[in-house]
């Protein structure tokens, strides 16, 4: 049973990951809460799309992919408890090496990874898909960017602003910012201020995936395996400098890239000479059928201004676990960060969204609220079993 009507709701901000799993918490509690979401579709950095580029739950992921059950016991455990089913990346066959552009690229025998990384059926957009379908749909709100967050006597209010209409607020007795802390400093506007030095170390925290792009091509069969090769290939060449078989469980052939290539020069290039040279090269690592996918997709995360600012266009590292508080001064006690970034376990991972969100609403449910983010606990259970 939900709290009564005139209890002010828990106000999520950010549907990726960290905020689905977050809403799902309090909604198994009977916590009232409102997710808000700037985009028009929930999944922030998770993005599975079909060959046309539309959202699927069998699709090719622009976003993440894989996770790690033996080393990620609590995303292991929601891909379980969902009853999503999983597969090991393909890793059979040779790889293929290219390391000068004068030379051939080089084949070699490939070898078993352990452990295996695992990929969701369907797409890691069946993730989003599974935890979204558990939540009322009156407290799931899209195309609402927060423009705003002030504290208000006992309570929180954000200003929200959606595609059309005047701005309106919302008042909540908590804030849960499922957000990269760099993208918050930089888009959300705080009264009263945020204290220098935590602005500061927000905005210097690298935002997982946000200076990469991935590019996919999509193929009538899995010729490269008919070839003896895993789809995996290495290059300092370029412009990809590492790819891998990207075919799905439902056996969609296709293989994936990750772009080389820094964001501002990808800016310059343009999208679809970069995409040809591309697919230029993977024809130079996988032969002449490679030059003829049916279809191509490419998502730039540094163009995405719902994930990256003007500082993540230079790549920065990836996030690594820190314990001290993400927050302080006037806002301890009313807001906690859940981002990916802020996990303790898995910064910059699905797993780190996961452990990050329930830790948050662990603390928010026994009332330590930020005053103790830093601090380890105890995994809270996605849901009743």
């Amino acid at each position: 049973m939900r709290t009564g009507a005139t209890a002010n709701p828990v106000l999520i901000i950010g549907g990726g990951l960290a905020g689905l799993v977050a809403a799902r918490l309090l909604h198994t509690a009977g916590l009232a809460f409102e997710l808000l979401e700037a985009r028009g579709r929930l999944g922030g950095r998770i993005l599975s799309a079909d060959a046309s580029g539309e959202v699927s739950t069998d699709g090719f992921d622009l976003g993440p992919s894989w996770f790690w059950p033996g080393m990620q016991p609590g995303m292991a455990a929601l891909v379980e408890e969902l009853g999503l089913p999983c597969f090991a990346q393909n890793s059979a066959g040779g790889v293929v090496i290219q390391r000068h552009p004068r030379e051939a690229p080089q084949r070699y025998d490939g070898l078993s990874q352990e452990p295996a990384s695992m990929r969701i059926a369907g797409g890691t957009g069946a993730l989003v898909a599974a935890l979204a379908s558990g939540l009322p749909a009156s407290c799931v709100h899209l195309h609402a960017k927060v423009t705003g967050i002030e504290l208000v006597d006992n309570a929180i209010e954000v200003s929200l602003a959606g595609p059309t209409g005047p701005e309106r607020r919302l008042r909540g007795s908590h804030g849960l910012l499922a957000l990269p802390p760099r993208l918050i400093e930089a888009t959300i506007p705080f009264a009263p201020a945020l204290d220098p030095a935590m602005a500061r170390r927000w905005r210097a925290t690298p935002t997982w995936m946000a200076p990469h792009a991935k590019i996919f091509a999509i193929y009538d069969r899995p010729f490269w395996r008919e070839a003896g090769l895993s789809g995996s290939a290495q290059s300092t060449v370029g412009p990809l400098v590492e790819v891998h078989d990207a075919t799905t469980a439902s056996g969609k052939a296709a293989l994936f890239g990750f772009v080389g290539v820094p964001a501002d020069a990808r800016l310059s290039a343009g999208q679809d000479a970069l995409v040809a040279a591309c697919v230029r090269q993977l024809a130079s690592l996988f032969g002449p059928d490679a030059a003829r996918p049916v279809a191509t997709l490419f998502k730039d995360w540094a163009a995405d201004p719902f994930t990256a600012t003007v500082d993540d266009r230079a790549a920065g590292g990836h996030p690594s676990p820190d314990r001290r508080p993400w927050v302080t001064g006037a806002w301890e006690g009313r807001i906690s960060l859940m981002g990916s970034e802020t996990s303790i376990t898995d910064p910059g991972y699905l797993a780190g969204a996961v452990e990050a969100a329930q830790r948050a609403v662990s603390d928010l449910m026994s009332g330590a609220g930020a005053r103790t983010q830093g601090a380890p606990k105890h995994p809270l259970s996605t849901g009743a079993r």
